[in-house]
């Protein structure tokens, strides 16, 4: 995975959402940008729903537009943000969940065919800087947003330690045992073993 980069996620991290208690009524085949890798866990990346503004009619995008009019003060100021992927967009900042690499089913292909990936310094920063308010949030406050990121985190931190866990027994169980063998010596008493 890629900071920046737009990706489909699998069915099952909307699953695993509804499994915490969470609440992910979605349906759309939505993009999400993996904005940045968690400081707290490596392998786990905060990914943030991508909508297209014009499927939005006047109504919907006049309430977006009022909670990004809100003073920067304000919390609700920082649910939204409009910009410019390959469309004008919308990201969902409230809606941000933990997603590890296992559920990641594809990768958002821009125009020329090729994964896109974000790279207006300007766009990053603000997505940045408002991510990093829901989180400080969500932080203080655990489980405030309706997809309990809190918990599908803690969730996603036990998935990718019994990863680790796995792993290593595999390597344990595929080292070679050393043999030992003892070769006799010429009085007929043994030497230590030769490995």
């Amino acid at each position: 995975m890629q900071e920046s980069a737009m990706y489909f996620g699998k069915n099952e991290i909307y699953e695993k959402i509804r499994a915490v208690g969470g609440q992910w009524n979605d349906s759309k085949d939505r993009p999400l940008v993996c904005l940045i890798e968690s400081t707290e866990y490596q392998g786990i990346y905060w990914a943030i729903p991508v909508g297209n503004w014009n499927h939005r009619d006047e109504s919907g995008q006049k309430r977006i537009q009022q909670y990004i009019s809100y003073p920067d003060n304000d919390l609700r100021s920082c649910y939204y943000h409009v910009g410019k992927t390959n469309i004008r967009s919308i990201f969902f900042i409230s809606d941000v969940i933990p997603i590890t690499k296992e559920y990641i089913e594809r990768e958002y292909i821009g125009f020329g065919g090729n994964p896109y990936v974000i790279k207006n310094p300007k766009l990053l920063e603000a997505l940045t800087k408002k991510l990093k308010r829901i989180l400080a949030f969500e932080s203080s406050k655990r489980n405030a947003f309706r997809q309990r990121i809190t918990d599908v985190k803690h969730n996603l931190i036990q998935e990718l330690e019994q990863r680790k866990i796995e792993e290593v027994a595999t390597v344990e169980e595929t080292k070679t045992p050393v043999q030992l063998h003892i070769a006799p010596t010429e009085i007929g008493t043994t030497k230590a073993p030769i490995e």
